[in-house]
């Protein structure tokens, strides 16, 4: 994934400037829903899982926004343990996982020629995954049996967005962390 985002970034940087008017990015909140699994923060779960993520686009220079950014993910899996004094069952694991940080992105609009209905971008985030991990009562094994990923990450992504009107968009966001759709409010 890295690989086709950063030969994207090249193609996309051949193209010319147009000299259009300077359109503002920022000021906006996105709302997605998408999945997270095997890269990043999430690559030990082995699975991908559902995420909701938001964040808030602020305007740092022409073409370039920084986004505080929340997401949200749940992982639980149910566990076989027993020993000589405890029965045998299952015993169920949950983990909330709560990623935050900042992301940076780039628009490419004055690089490649779209209509002005499209905004594409690449970008990079990162940021500290905060964990809140439990066992079921009763369940005496190794609570360390599921080894969380290092809570520092670091994932570039590339997506776009089509706006519906001066309000409201629409956004695709590939990540090789989280990848997200969602609504673009202004």
């Amino acid at each position: 994934m890295k690989k086709i985002i950063l030969l994207s970034s090249l193609i996309f940087l051949i193209f010319q400037f147009d000299g259009r008017a300077q359109e503002k990015y920022g000021q906006a909140l996105n709302v997605g829903v998408g999945i997270g699994g095997y890269a990043g923060y999430f690559s030990y779960s082995g699975r991908t899982l559902p995420v909701i993520n938001v964040n808030y686009e602020l305007d740092l220079a022409p073409n370039i926004t920084l986004a505080p950014f929340a997401s949200l993910y749940i992982n639980s899996d149910r566990r076989y343990w027993g020993n000589n004094n405890t029965p045998d069952r299952y015993y169920k694991y949950r983990e909330v996982v709560i990623p935050i940080g900042i992301k940076g992105t780039y628009y490419l609009d004055d690089i490649i020629d779209l209509t002005s209905e499209w905004d594409v971008y690449v970008g990079g985030s990162g940021g500290v995954a905060l964990v809140i991990s439990s066992w079921d009562a009763g369940y005496l094994g190794d609570k360390n049996y599921y080894h969380s990923g290092n809570p520092i990450f670091f994932d570039l992504n590339i997506g776009a967005t089509y706006h519906v009107n001066n309000k409201t968009g629409i956004f695709i966001d590939l990540s090789s962390g989280i990848s997200t759709i969602g609504v673009q409010l202004r």
